[in-house]
């Protein structure tokens, strides 16, 4: 079996659910049906960290927001795939235009239509307030839940992980 460690340092494509992960799974309405978001600060902070050192950064969610848009562009994710039915075949076009294979992905979902995701990543990553089927699933729980750091420490795994590969190329 392989370690986290292993999966972790394989990993060039990070995916993320957005409802429930990169926020607290709850909708607000405005009283005109506009449908609000909250983003957690760290997580934004996380994710230019992963892309700065060179991983790609997805964003595949069954709902539909141009708030998602905003703070994705924001950040500088390019790869924004909303109101998605199908989260595998999403995927895989994903790999697809990108040139990679599932062994180079890792994916945090918090319930199950997340769990295709899990089937065909190396990493998977449950938040810590996710379904118990996804938790079950995971390679990796986080301690925070969704939209509340969880992502940040989804990032820093990856980020830590490159280091300790780094360090045994440079001591090895």
């Amino acid at each position: 079996m392989d370690t986290l460690v292993e999966r972790a340092n394989d990993v060039r494509l990070l995916v993320l659910d957005v409802d429930g992960v990169l926020t607290d799974g709850r909708l607000y309405f405005t009283a005109r049906g506009e449908t609000m978001k909250c983003f957690h600060v760290r997580d934004g902070a996380g994710i230019k960290q992963v892309l700065n050192a060179g991983l790609q950064v997805a964003v595949i969610s069954g709902r539909q927001s141009k708030a998602v848009d905003k703070r994705m562009s924001e950040l500088g994710v390019t790869w924004i795939r909303q109101g998605v039915h199908d989260k595998l075949a999403a995927l895989r076009e994903l790999l697809e235009m990108l040139n990679l294979t599932p062994q180079a992905v890792a994916s945090v979902g918090d319930d199950t239509p997340d769990l295709s995701l899990f089937e065909a990543s190396r990493l998977a990553v449950a938040v810590a307030d996710a379904h118990s089927s996804v938790k079950s699933r995971a390679h990796f729980i986080t301690q925070a839940p969704g939209g509340q750091g969880a992502v940040r420490e989804v990032c820093d795994l990856l980020l830590e992980t490159r280091q300790i590969g780094v360090n045994r190329q440079v001591h090895g």
